[in-house]
This record gives structure tokens, sequence and C-alpha cells, in this order.
């Protein structure tokens, strides 16, 4: 893979940012924007335990999509003090993603404020995403293809970024917002996946109190360095085109994969990892 460095910034202006980010849809990391928000100096690992400690939350680990798991279903819940336990004392694959704040504990909502970016960013939607200590989440994007500002609280991320003119050397599942998941993106083998050579993308490291903005659609792995949490805002897709692709996704795609699994079980999974290496290596002329 080619992997360049993502933009970083000390700070930036709303009209800095939509000339040089937002209209060319470029990442880039904002290094200090929030520092005078209260979850600048509060949200931490504790912190979080103590406001939440008594929610039980939904926990995903790396193994692969089996035919019986639902979307987005979990695959064990956890008290969050216990998780933050864990967290703390030894490395762990299980995170936490799509956690809806406003929910569980409203008075984390006066811990931020929205910043005004130029885009409308949508205030029912701040999700918080958990991760303990190397574990990861699998290269995908996202359901409604929506920009993304992702704040990075406690320890040390990983990211990995690519355009969705990449799809071509991904190895994307059909049907599916994932690449094949036996994927290891931290250090790729690329004669068993000879096509990722060609694919050029983003890579850069978030710290707390950084800022990482994903243009709509980008395909993105995130590995927690250290253990740690981040929360994301997001604004709907602007491109009429991505737009249209994340009504299809939510509305038509999941279903019909979900269909599917009921209807051929784990032939269904199967038939499309197959079929993701095969497309991908017939598209590049690669035997």
């Amino acid at each position: 893979m080619e992997l360049q460095q993502i933009d970083r910034v000390t700070t930036l202006t709303k009209e800095e940012f939509l000339k040089n980010y937002f209209k060319p849809q470029k990442p880039v990391i904002i290094e200090r924007f929030v520092e005078d928000w209260p979850a600048f100096e509060k949200w931490n690992l504790d912190y979080m335990k103590e406001v939440a400690g008594d929610k039980t939350v939904p926990l995903y680990d790396d193994r692969p999509v089996d035919y019986k798991d639902g979307f987005n279903e979990p695959h064990a819940k956890m008290k969050m003090a216990d998780y933050i336990d864990l967290l703390k004392k030894e490395p762990t694959r299980y995170r936490i993603f799509l956690w809806n704040i406003l929910k569980e504990v409203p008075e984390l909502q006066e811990d931020f404020s929205y910043p005004d970016f130029g885009l409308k960013l949508m205030k029912g939607l701040p999700m918080l995403f958990f991760g303990g200590e190397d574990s990861y989440t699998f290269m995908h994007y996202d359901i409604d293809l929506a920009n993304i500002f992702h704040f990075h609280f406690h320890g040390k991320k990983q990211v990995i970024l690519f355009d969705q003119d990449q799809n071509d050397y991904l190895y994307k599942i059909p049907h599916s917002l994932i690449v094949r998941e036996d994927i290891d993106f931290k250090d790729p083998d690329y004669e068993k996946w000879p096509a990722l050579k060609k694919a050029k993308g983003f890579v850069g490291d978030l710290e707390h109190g950084h800022v990482l903005y994903m243009p709509e659609g980008y395909w993105h792995y995130m590995r927690y360095v250290t253990p740690g949490f981040s929360m994301s805002l997001r604004a709907i897709a602007r491109n009429p085109k991505n737009l249209s692709r994340a009504f299809y996704n939510i509305f038509i795609m999941r279903h019909f994969d979900n269909l599917m699994r009921r209807w051929k079980g784990q032939a269904w999974i199967d038939g499309k990892n197959e079929k993701a290496i095969s497309r991908t290596h017939a598209k590049l002329g690669i035997s």
C-alpha cells in the first residue's frame, strides 16, 4: 500500500476547512480544536466509568462475520464499569461502537458543543467508540457515507483511510460495507493480497483532543495503540451520488443481505468472500 500522512494542522477556520478539505474531499487531523471543551479536561476512562458505569454496553470483537449474526449485532454485553476495568487491566479485542451518548448518558452533552465547520451536523447522533490495546475495526465505510468528524480522547489510535476510488484494490465484499476480514492492514501479506500493493491511501495517529475529518464514504481502519475512546459527529453526504448510495445501503442493501443470510446461511457469507478475491483479481488481470 502507498500511504501518505494525513494533513495535520494546529487549528483552522471554517473557511479554511471548506476550501482546503471539504470541497476537495481530503482528510485532515486538527490537533488543537477542542481545548475549550470541558470534555478536553474531563473525558478519560475513569470519568466514563464514573458517569456511565452502571450502563450495559454492547461489545464487538474481530471475529469473522457469521451468517447467524444480524446486522451490527453485538458479540457480548457488559456493564461499562466492568468493561473499563478490563480495558485498564489487559489488552482486549472487545470494542464499543455506535453508542449513542444522548440516549444513554445525556449529561455528557454538557461537556462538548457542536462545532461550526460549515456543514449541518446531525445533532441527534453523537456516537462513542471504545477499544482496548491493539483492538481494531475491520476496514469499512459507513452505511450513510456521511462526512465524519472523529474526536479522540484518552490514549492513541492509528487510522488508515482510502477513498472510494480505491475499491478495485481493497478486496471489497459484495453487498456489504467491509473488505476481506482476514486482511491485516497493520502488516499486509502482499503475496496473499497482491492488489493491495496498488492501493493509495492515508495514515495518521490520533491522540487526546485531536479531531479527524473523514470525507464522504471514506474507507477507514482504526487500531487502538492504547486503550481509549472517541466521539463521532456526522453531516449528511452532499454529493448526490453518495446520497443515493446511502439510501440504497440503508433501505435495500442491508435488508437484502440479511435476507440472503437467513436463506443461504454460511454459504452466502463464504460465497461473498470468494467473490471479493475473484472480482478484484479479474479487474486487475491477476491470476
